[in-house]
This record gives C-alpha cells, structure tokens and sequence, in this order.
C-alpha cells in the first residue's frame, strides 16, 4: 500500500474494495519527504516570511502540484489551511513540471521531493525553505520542518507499507513483520533508501493501522477543502 491508495476513498465515488475493511497492515517501510521550495526572486527567506508575503498579497502567489487531488496538492492545501493564507493552485501532470515551473518563475513555490530539488537547488533555481515530514531529511539536514518553522503539527509525506488481506492469520502477520523490519533496518537497506531520497521507516501493525486511518479521514478533509470532486 502506498500513500496515494488512502487519496482514493475520497476521489472515487465508488470503489471495488475498502482500505480499513480488506486489508491487513503489516508494517511502514520508507517515507517520502517533500521540499517547500520557491524561486530564488521570491523575497521570502524562512516560512514565516512567506507567510507574511501570501498574507499581504492573497490570491497573488502560486504553487504548483502534480494534478488535482495528488499528494502535492494537498500538501498546498494544508500549508493554505494552516497558515491562513490563499495561495492558488495550479496543477501540472507531474511534480517535475511543477518544479520545473517554479524554477523557471511561472509559479512562486512547489512541493518537489527531495531528489527533484537538490539539482535545482544547486543550481541556484531553488530555495528550499522546509520539508514536508515532522522530521529532517537525511539528505537536507540543514532544512527545517513545517513544524519546526511556525505550522505546528505539519506532517505530510509519500510513504509505502505492506499490508496483507484481511484474514491472513495473526502468527503470519508476526511474522511477516519481524522479517521487514529486520530487513528494512539492516545497514545497507537503509543506504538504498537514503539514495533515493527516502528515509526507512517501519512500524506495528496498529501503529500502521491507526496511521491510515488518519490519512484516510485528514485526505477527505483536504480534498473537500480543495474542492476536488469524485469521479
């Protein structure tokens, strides 16, 4: 299961399966961070003030997604939400469009993952100001959180996980969680997941059980918000 699957309840009027009912979680294995990141003429230093910037100029700056009600789009929103501000959102069809527009100065800022950004960044068409997760990224130590940088709570990233249907035994379940997080723990996994700009991440089954049900129900309150309807 992946991040964009709890985006699905609230994007398609009907579904053949559902989430909570026929799956069985297992463990998280890696998360994806991505980056607030605004072009270089944009006279914003920190969050706080870009926050000020959009709150003087509401309706004036942009930010680019990967398309309506994709993972970037409601990192948008919520980032509009929790700040108060009305940055408008202009989709792409993909992150890279969008961090390549941003990086052109079509649009103000963009969510891009980390990858995406460090080429950018070093070329000097980026600045990132934060990072999505409630936690640094390996790859951007240097980078603030959301959460660090005033939007207390701030948390919302890519991420997998297996999951296994739902009536697979309890003693399966167990095992096939040792076995991940043995896995995904060792030394070198975690260095092949750094290199994509990922950081490991594992969990208990009712860690992640509980984590996808608020995906499920923060994803609806977002999308609502955006204004996306099902299809």
């Amino acid at each position: 299961m992946a991040a964009a699957d709890t985006l699905q309840p609230a994007l398609r009027a009907k579904l053949p399966y559902d989430l909570e009912r026929d799956f069985a979680p297992v463990s998280m294995v890696a998360i994806g961070t991505a980056v607030l990141a605004i072009h270089p003429s944009v006279p914003a230093r920190n969050v706080k003030e870009l926050i000020a910037l959009a709150r003087s100029h509401p309706g004036k700056l942009s930010y680019g997604s990967s398309g309506v009600g994709s993972s970037s789009h409601l990192m948008g929103e919520l980032f509009n939400s929790m700040a108060g501000v009305n940055v408008v959102h202009v989709p792409y069809k993909g992150s890279a469009d969008s961090a390549i527009a941003t990086a052109a100065g079509q649009i103000e800022m963009s969510f891009p993952s980390v990858v995406a950004l460090l080429p950018l960044q070093e070329a000097g068409k980026l600045r990132a100001l934060a990072v999505t997760s409630a936690k640094r990224a390996s790859l951007l130590p240097s980078i603030p959180t959301l959460n660090e940088s005033g939007l207390t709570g701030y948390d919302r990233t890519t991420w997998w996980g297996v999951v296994a249907p739902t009536g697979v035994s309890k003693d399966i379940i167990t095992r096939l969680h040792a076995v991940i997080g043995k896995v995904v723990n060792t030394p070198e996994m975690k260095a092949s997941i750094n290199r994509q700009g990922l950081e490991p991440q594992t969990n208990t089954p009712e860690q992640f059980a509980a984590f996808i049900h608020g995906e499920i129900a923060q994803n609806a309150r977002l999308i609502k918000l955006a204004g996306a309807k099902p299809e």
